[in-house]
Formats: structure tokens, sequence, C-alpha cells
């Protein structure tokens, strides 16, 4: 693996992959064995992707681990055994170099490399990739791996350099250990990182001080170690497991209960809701009754159901109200698994302030200050997520055929086939985009449907000698409107989130669209699968 090199002239390869994370090194692999000359850049100083860059205490897996690993070698599978069953980050990214060693992938990624810009050359067909050095680089096809939630966001807060102590974003965690012993620590965020941040660190701070905007609906992950007879039965019976992932609508374990919440009783309800509450994993969000997602009134009780939960976890009444949403129903949010999350608000070194109460007007050079208060901390965590699915993409100058840029395109919203290419951007393929199965997806899972579907359509080009190809604007119109009429009846949609395009910290951000494909992952595979079997169909392959 080389680190990029101080001066280069323009080299030309058959692809370029922007990103070495999950995806990028799936697809690496893939067109090795097709024989293309490959070049990956990296901006990170190692591969891993997301489980390089989120370092923070507490960061791991919401999907069992076993099911998170890649499923292409029957020899990997078989050579790595997790230690949890909801492995943490540190663990993650050395699977990841692993996968890496194990395949030789190294030789063929260049880290400390970000890519500034992407354009399309309609001469010849190319694409030319400048790096942030001024580095350039050519290739037919151009293929983006670079994560849904990859493009960091800093509250829009006046003072944010003038702070005197430490301070860190959760994605741009330091890689040398962080002393939290007696430090009055403050965390700004109470999504999923904030809730693994927040109740790794409780115990160990001399006080943490919790900024919550909006709380969410929180559930237990029931995580525990793999046993040697658990070890035994996943590894054999991997096949049987990919085989059920490749049928449940998210590729998780779990699949939506075909009952609706008011087909059954009430004590079976309630019964039925216990065991989700005590089982690990999504299952309460994936395999909860069918129209919890879709019905109101049935969202209404079972979030009553988990309000419940709260109240009887956190001691103070006064406290546990402000932990539980109002804006939001269960579900309609990414739900965040938890370990004794809440009972960290019992702690007396503990405080939970609530900015829509008393807003942030300004970080200062001792801490924080809000709208009724001033506070002095020796350590701010900022935990306030990402320009989710698109934001990534709007942080490189991508300009398509005629020079046109890919940000405008997108202005008022994503307009994909497939949620792997865009109309006007030939040979560009979009692996984890918007419009795709994979950001509502156990994603390795639906980053190796994307991956092997990408590596048929390249592998068809070679065969057939064709070496432009791109979507008609009728066949991503007809996409982009599927896209829409799939999310309608959702509740998710009437709700503000990363999901639905809405980031505050995000100039402009502040419009919901919809970004996620929600047929499922089986009728996603279906779509893409067809499309190929029509020899592109939607598609101009010159």
């Amino acid at each position: 693996m080389l680190d990029a090199p101080i001066a280069s002239q323009t080299k030309v390869y058959d692809a370029i992959i922007i990103g070495a994370g999950i995806a990028g090194i799936y697809q690496l692999y893939r067109l090795r064995e097709l024989g293309l000359s490959v070049r990956v850049f990296e901006t990170g100083s190692d591969v891993g992707g997301t489980w390089y860059w989120n370092r923070y205490p507490g960061a791991r897996f919401d999907s069992e681990s076993y099911t998170y690993g890649y499923s292409f070698s029957e020899e990997l599978l078989q050579d790595w055994s997790w230690s949890e069953h909801f492995s943490a980050q540190p663990e993650t990214l050395r699977y990841l170099n692993h996968v890496a060693d194990r395949f030789d992938l190294r030789r063929d990624i260049q880290c400390n490399s970000r890519v500034s810009s992407a354009t399309f050359d309609d001469a010849t067909n190319q694409w030319e990739i400048a790096l942030d050095t001024g580095e350039t680089h050519r290739a037919r096809f151009l293929i983006t791996a670079i994560g849904p939630l990859s493009a960091d966001t800093m509250p829009r807060l006046a003072g944010v350099a003038d702070f005197k102590g430490q301070s860190f974003h959760t994605y741009r965690w330091p890689k040398e250990p962080v002393d939290f012993t007696g430090k009055r620590v403050a965390v700004i965020g109470t999504g999923a990182t904030g809730v693994q941040v927040i109740q790794t660190i409780a115990p160990l701070v001399g006080h943490l001080t919790v900024f919550q905007r909006t709380p969410n609906w929180c559930t237990p992950l029931n995580n525990r170690p793999i046993s040697d007879e658990e070890q035994r039965q996943i590894k054999g019976s991997y096949p049987e497991l990919f085989a059920l992932l490749r049928t449940t609508p998210g590729c998780y374990v779990h699949n939506v209960d075909p009952r609706g919440t008011f087909e059954v009783t009430e004590a079976e309800r309630e019964a039925f809701w216990e065991q989700r509450y005590l089982e690990p994993g999504f299952g309460i969000w994936q395999a909860n009754f069918h129209d919890m997602l879709t019905d109101p009134k049935a969202n209404a009780l079972f979030s009553d159901f988990v309000a419940r939960k709260i109240r009887q976890r956190v001691t103070d009444p006064a406290v546990a109200e402000m932990l539980i949403p109002k804006c939001h129903g269960f579900g309609t949010r990414r739900v965040p698994q938890e370990t004794r999350y809440y009972e960290a608000f019992n702690q007396p070194n503990v405080n939970l302030v609530d900015i829509k109460a008393t807003p942030l007007e300004r970080i200062t050079e001792t801490g924080i200050k809000t709208s009724d208060a001033s506070y002095e901390f020796d350590m701010i965590i900022y935990a306030t997520g990402f320009d989710a699915i698109t934001g990534a993409f709007s942080r490189i100058e991508v300009r398509g055929a005629g020079g046109q840029r890919l940000k405008d395109k997108w202005a008022d919203g994503p307009k994909t086939f497939l949620g792997l290419q865009s109309a006007g951007f030939p040979n560009m393929l979009t692996i984890v985009g918007p419009h795709n199965a994979s950001t509502r997806c156990n994603i390795p899972r639906c980053i190796e449907q994307n991956v092997d579907w990408v590596t048929d359509l390249l592998r068809h080009t070679r065969d057939n000698g064709i070496t432009r190809f791109e979507t008609t604007p009728e066949a991503e119109a007809d996409w982009t409107r599927h896209i829409d009429e799939l999310a309608e009846g959702m509740l998710y949609t009437q709700i503000d989130s990363w999901a639905t395009g809405i980031n505050s910290n995000v100039e402009g951000k502040n419009v919901r669209r919809i970004l996620q494909y929600q047929g499922g992952a089986p009728a996603y595979r279906e779509k893409c699968d067809a499309v190929a079997a029509a020899g592109y169909a939607g598609m101009v392959l010159e």
C-alpha cells in the first residue's frame, strides 16, 4: 500500500475507485479478477473506511458481526472468528486489514490521497482524477465507494476554534489514547454515535454534561461474547445464514412479523414486545409488527411501550421525560442500540441539558455558552453527525459530460438510475449512493450486491468492446419516481433526519427528500438483475 507521492505524471488505469472501506476493498478484489488495472485512492492513512475513522469510545456494530463480514470467500469465513455478537471498532478494523493483507490488496491502494475533483473527458471517454496534492490520474471507469456517512459535520457555532481544551469530532477521533480521568467533558449530540460515547465514558470522566437537541428511541443491544460452541455453529452454517440474509428486507437475521399490531390481544402484544426488548440486536426494529412503520396508531402504541421502559430505567422523572422523543415515533429514525445508556443519567456526575429549551450560543475559550448558562470544560466531544448519503459527493468537484456539475444536478435532490448511475455522468458508478438499497441495509450485504453488479457490467463492457455507457434521462426519471412512490405512506418521510436529507449543520439541507430505496434488498436485487438480463435496459452502451 502506497502513500501519495510528492509529484507524479498522469497515469492511466482501467478503473479508479475512490475509497478503501468495505466497498472499495471488495470492488478492487473483484476488478482484479477481471484482469483490469485498478487504482484506489483513500483519504486516510490506511484501509477501513468507517472503521478507520470512527475510533471513538464505544464504537461497534449494531448488526450481528457474523452477518457483517464478507461472504465471497469460504476460506476467509472459516479463518476469521468474531469475539462478540456485536463487535467493537478495533476488531472490525483488524478484520478489514486482515482482508487487505490476505488478498494482497494494498499494492493497488494509495493512502493519504484525497480526491478533490473528477472530470469526464468527452474526447477520450476517460475520467481525470485530481488529488489535493495536484497529482492527476486517468481511468476509463470511475467508481465511488465513499460511504453514506463519511462527510462529518460540525455545529454552526461561533467560537469553535477558540476553545483551549481538547476537542474532537467523533468521526475524527485520534489514534492516540484519550484520558478521561477527572476531566469535565461535554458531549454535543445524542444520535447513535453520541449514545455509544456517553454510555462508555460516563463511568470514566470526572463530570459529563450531555447537550441534547433531539432525544432518540434507544433499545438494548444485549451484546455478549461468542462462545466456542456458538463459534462452531456459526462457521458450520454460513451458507444457510447468507441464504437467509438474501431474503430479509434489510439483510439482517430479522424479518418483519406478518401480523398487524391490532390483530393480536393486548396481552399477546405486550408479551411479544417484551420478548423483542430482551433479544439482541435490531429485531425490535426490523422484526416488529408489519404496520409499525406505516400506521401512526400502531407506531404510537409501541413508542409508548419504549417510553415506559425509559421511565423505568431513569431514576429522575424529569430527566426521563427529557430522554423520551416527542417529535418522532419509534423506528422513524435509525434506532440507536445501547448498553446501559439510560442508566448513565442516574450517575451523580452526569448532567443533561436540553438545547431546544436553552439553545447553544457559542463555544468559548473555556467551554460552552447556552442562552441561560455558561459551562466550563476540559474536553468537548462533537457527536454532531454527517451530511449523509449525498454529502461526500458534494465535497468532490464532480463534472460529467459537457462540464455539468453533479452538485448542480443534485441541488434539488439526487437523480439516479438504480442508485448506481446518473445521466450525464458516463462510465461512473456510485456504490452505496443515493436511491440505493445499501443505505437502508446491513451494509456489507448490500455492498456485495452492488459490487457484483458493477463487476458484471464492466465484464460486459470488456467482452463487447464498449468504451462508454450511461443511463438515459428517461430511465433515470422513472427510477427517481419509483423511489418516491416506494416511500409513500412511510412514517419516516414525515420526520427530519439524515435519512430524509435534513441537517441543520449544513446550509441548504432543510428540505426533506427521499434518499433511500424503500422496497427492501430482495426487490432491489431483482430490479438490478432484470436490467442486466435485458442487456442493460435503460442504459446506452457505445
